[in-house]
């Protein structure tokens, strides 16, 4: 158990790695965007920065996803999960925690999905902190847009 638990915090950190790398790169072009932006920001431009972050973090999201599903594939016996396609449904259920039921594994490689599921919670808490900070740093930046017309 102690092994798949070592693979299991692995995949951790390499999945990790991913969205720290993804996360600063987006935050880094945010900024420069910000601090180049002269004049009043239109509602477009920040319904356009809004839905680029959650489509970027969308994306982080499901290359962990594939990186679980691939690891599934290559660790776990052919009798368990028989396609890329179902190992990367049952990590999209694990990586969310919806945890349907309907695949699941036995004896020590339970331990990798609980992980995964682990992951995920921590991930997913992370991509809704940085969500945060940009919808408050575009309404910030529209509210002090709006007091300055009233001026």
């Amino acid at each position: 158990m102690l092994k798949y638990t070592l693979l299991g915090v692995l995949l951790v950190a390499i999945t990790m790695v991913i969205h720290a790398v993804g996360t600063t790169f987006w935050l880094l072009y945010l900024g420069r965007k910000f601090r180049v932006a002269v004049g009043p920001r239109r509602m477009g431009s920040t319904l356009t920065i809004l839905t680029a972050t959650v489509v970027i973090l969308t994306v982080l999201h499901t290359i962990q996803v594939l990186i679980w599903a691939f690891a599934y594939m290559h660790l776990l016996p052919e009798t368990v999960l028989h396609t890329f396609e179902e190992a990367t449904y049952f990590s999209f259920v694990t990586f969310t925690t919806l945890g349907y039921g309907d695949i699941t594994f036995d004896g020590v490689w339970r331990v990798l999905s609980g992980i995964e599921a682990l992951s995920g919670v921590l991930l997913i808490g992370w991509s809704t902190a940085m969500l945060f900070v940009v919808v408050q740093r575009t309404w910030k930046d529209m509210l002090q847009q709006h007091a300055d017309k009233q001026d």
